[in-house]
């Protein structure tokens, strides 16, 4: 294709188009972007991500799905959820679990999935600590799928396959008194028979992390990238992001070419359905910057200014009290600061705090 006829989409028209179909302008209750879930980590998270776009957790089910991540996912949605993230054949399925631990094991393929998924529903039938399920399921599968732990001197089923194959049991995750709890949904669904509807959830990546090439959709959902391209959509619209080739739902095409910045002011939790987009440098083009926001372990919120990320955030409870720090990237205008004390109070109330104090570093 020509230069003349091709699609040219510049960086803030990428990201003017994400936070408008994000729900920012919290103009629904019901996001669409739900589609994909909200992932919830650290614990609690999740909410505030819903607060920021003007959506609560009400009708949502927090699950094991994405790369056997928690997520917290529409309850009508998690059949077919399943369905989807179902592994598309053995050698996807043991592309999923192949570790060291269990090397043979992973050669089991959509057996191990099926077989872990059975085990769940066997043991699982009331609320039980997460140790109690994983040394349960470990006894139920085969032995090539555990491995000896030495801190817990036991035989423990791979945290990998445990934690991909919850959904697929029909798994529900929650807290009590500080520590993991698992329980049957209460809406229970077979285990998939074969994967269905993976294509949706790739034009579900396409539409609101998009426009991506099947790389950066396969890091997403946790597998190779020969997967993406044997379900890739037909129904996409080719683009130049930045002079990389790109797609997304051709249905988006216009909105994208003609997106423009909102002006609003948000303050993302880690974890944030917007954070989640395997283009990082798109998102922070500054290396430092973008090592600041996607700290591997311990990482802090995100400062939402139009369609930029514009700093951080971390928050820390004083008694019923939350003392929300920020750290701009740049300077901040008056409007910016006034509009951050209302964020900050939201957040503070999604975690169940009196007051929020907000501090600028």
């Amino acid at each position: 294709m020509s230069s003349a006829h091709r699609n040219e989409v510049g960086r803030e028209q990428v990201l003017a188009h994400r936070v408008a179909v994000h729900g920012f302008d919290r103009s629904s209750p019901a996001p669409e972007v739900l589609v994909l879930g909200v992932q919830d980590t650290p614990y609690g998270s999740a909410r505030s991500a819903l607060a920021a776009r003007g959506a609560s957790a009400d009708g949502l089910d927090l699950v094991w799905s994405f790369r056997g991540a928690p997520h917290l996912h529409r309850r009508a949605d998690l059949p077919a959820l399943a369905a989807a993230l179902w592994p598309v054949d053995d050698a996807d399925a043991t592309a999923r679990i192949n570790t060291a631990v269990i090397k043979e094991g992973a050669k089991l393929g959509i057996e191990a999935f099926r077989g872990t998924a059975g085990a769940f529903r066997e043991v699982v039938t009331a609320p039980m600590a997460k140790g109690e399920v994983s040394a349960a399921v470990s006894a139920s599968v085969p032995e090539s799928l555990t491995y000896w732990c030495d801190p817990c001197g036991a035989q423990h089923i791979s945290g990998l396959l445990f934690q991909q194959a919850g959904l697929f049991g029909a798994i529900r995750v929650g807290t009590e008194g500080g520590r993991t709890v698992l329980a049957p949904l209460e809406q229970g669904f077979p285990v998939p028979v074969a994967a269905t509807g993976t294509a949706e959830l790739v034009r579900a990546y396409l539409r609101f992390l998009g426009p991506a090439a099947p790389a950066e959709v396969a890091k997403y959902l946790g597998v190779k990238q020969t997967v993406v391209k044997a379900v890739w959509p037909d129904d996409l619209a080719e683009v130049w992001a930045e002079g990389k080739k790109a797609w997304l739902p051709a249905s988006e095409l216009d909105a994208m070419l003609s997106a423009k910045s909102q002006d609003l002011v948000r303050l993302l939790p880690p974890g944030d359905p917007f954070l989640q987009a395997r283009d990082r440098g798109l998102l922070v083009p500054d290396k430092n910057r973008e090592k600041e926001v996607w700290r591997a372990i311990g990482g802090p919120g995100a400062l939402l200014v139009g369609s930029e990320i514009a700093g951080i955030w971390r928050a820390k409870a004083a008694g019923r009290k939350l003392d929300i720090t920020v750290t701009p990237f740049g300077p901040l205008s008056g409007g910016v600061r006034k509009a951050l004390g209302c964020e900050a109070d939201t957040v503070a109330s999604t975690r169940g705090a009196a007051e929020a104090r907000l501090h600028f570093a």
